[in-house]
């Protein structure tokens, strides 16, 4: 998966899922088609004993096209250990959740399931994936905190988290020979650099997307749902800390003279790998391509600090999920973590250049030693999810527009945030998201 994509999606987000069953909150799974029971936390084997797989068993597990070589590995070594023969079908991750509705109550879904993580609001309150209970504490013990509060929902563990997206600070070291570690230094060096008429910049970033922008709405104390992301009566994007933060983005406007329309992904990727570009804020899906355009010229840091705090990201977090559906649920949790060890994750780092939230593989030498991945890392554990409730679709447009407002057009930083506060409030308030 990756993110570039999603954030196409994000910003209109309105995950539809067609399912029989309907109503507020956890809906059951069809009768007719209903899926087989499955053995709780309290009825699995005892403690410290493996699951096994159901007599019999076979999985399909659908996986995203650019991360297929890890999971075909992955199968491989599964059935070769328990014996249950495993199909990787490529379905792309932002349409498993609505394919699974559509797909699972008849019996040609997947056993095991990827999406981003701020889908899984909505693939819980309609019942499509059983909760992570045998390996609950195995995997809340082996992963970061971080991953763990995004693979959650109303309080219980669903996913099995297997990497993370976040992004940071890209930048040419032909032309810049240390890495500002703060918003004032960018904008020091950036004003020797920018040149609009040579279309020369010194630093980009998407200034109109929420996702990119949220460092500086959050760094100082803004946030976006209070309760980790939960409480979405309790909206921060227009406190105190938030505005104090959108004081640097405004600053920025004077070393980045172009409308928010005209900052995007095509554009920031011409201008770096061209060297008219200093720094760019991205993501790992812009890694292997700037490597190739500027090899040893290509360096990585934290993004710079706002207000002296150190600069706090979104972050996606990706995990197999098991669904609802699946005949084969002891298998299918079995495969779930099997697939999601340090191993695993380290297999997958080194095939696509992933980064880990398994602990053990963070500290792993192969993660620390590669000067990329280990940034990503870094900032990855100064990031937060992005929140996973339903609500979070009624963010993206509003807030975005605000941005946008604020950038092009100079608008008052806390009226205009206001504005979009009030807007989030009455969508919220509406159903909309429901």
């Amino acid at each position: 998966m990756k993110m570039k994509k999603l954030l196409t999606l994000a910003a209109t987000f309105t995950l539809s899922i067609a399912i029989t069953a309907c109503g507020g909150g956890k809906t059951a799974a069809p009768e007719t088609e209903a899926p087989a029971e499955t053995p709780s936390a309290t009825e699995t084997p005892a403690e410290n004993t493996e699951l096994k797989p159901e007599e019999g068993a076979k999985l399909v597990v659908w996986e995203s096209r650019d991360e297929r070589a890890y999971t075909d590995e992955i199968a491989k070594e599964f059935t070769e250990k328990y014996g249950v023969e495993v199909t990787v079908e490529e379905v792309n991750p932002t349409d498993q959740a609505t394919k699974l509705a559509q797909d699972g109550p008849s019996g040609l879904g997947a056993d095991v399931v990827l999406f981003p993580h701020d889908h899984l609001g909505k693939v819980v309150t309609t019942n499509l994936v059983l909760p992570n209970d045998f390996y609950e504490e195995k995997t809340k013990s082996s992963n970061s905190e971080t991953a763990i509060q995004g693979v959650s929902y109303d309080g219980v563990l669903y996913g099995y988290p297997r990497a993370a997206e976040t992004y940071l600070l890209y930048y040419n070291k032909d032309l810049v020979k240390e890495a500002p570690k703060t918003m004032e230094e960018v904008i020091e060096f950036s004003k020797t650099f920018t040149d609009k008429n040579k279309n020369k910049y010194g630093f980009m970033f998407e200034t109109g997307n929420l996702y990119f922008a949220y460092p500086f709405l959050a760094t100082n104390g803004g946030y976006i749902f209070g309760e980790n992301g939960t409480d979405v009566n309790d909206i921060g994007l227009n406190n105190e800390g938030a505005v104090k933060s959108m004081e640097v983005f405004a600053q920025l406007k004077e070393i980045l003279p172009v409308k928010s329309g005209d900052i995007t992904p095509d554009i920031k990727r011409g201008l770096f790998t061209s060297g008219d570009l200093a720094m760019d804020i991205n993501g790992p899906w812009e890694l292997e391509g700037y490597k190739e355009a500027l090899g040893d010229k290509l360096g990585v840091a934290p993004i710079p600090t706002i207000n002296g705090q150190p600069a706090k990201s979104l972050s996606g977090i990706k995990a197999w999920y098991v669904s609802t559906y699946s005949k084969y649920p002891q298998a299918a949790r079995l495969f779930a973590d099997f697939a999601t060890t340090k191993e695993a994750q380290l297999k997958l780092s080194e095939l696509v250049g992933s980064v880990p939230t398994n602990l053990e593989a963070q500290e792993d030498e192969q993660i620390k030693n590669d000067e990329y991945i280990s940034v990503f890392t870094e900032q990855f554990n100064n990031s937060e999810p992005m929140p996973s409730v339903p609500e979070m679709a009624n963010v993206w447009s509003p807030v975005g527009a605000a941005l946008v407002e604020i950038w092009d057009n100079n608008k008052e930083v806390k009226e205009t945030l206001d504005k979009a506060v009030a807007q989030v409030k009455e969508l919220n308030a509406s159903g909309a998201a429901q």
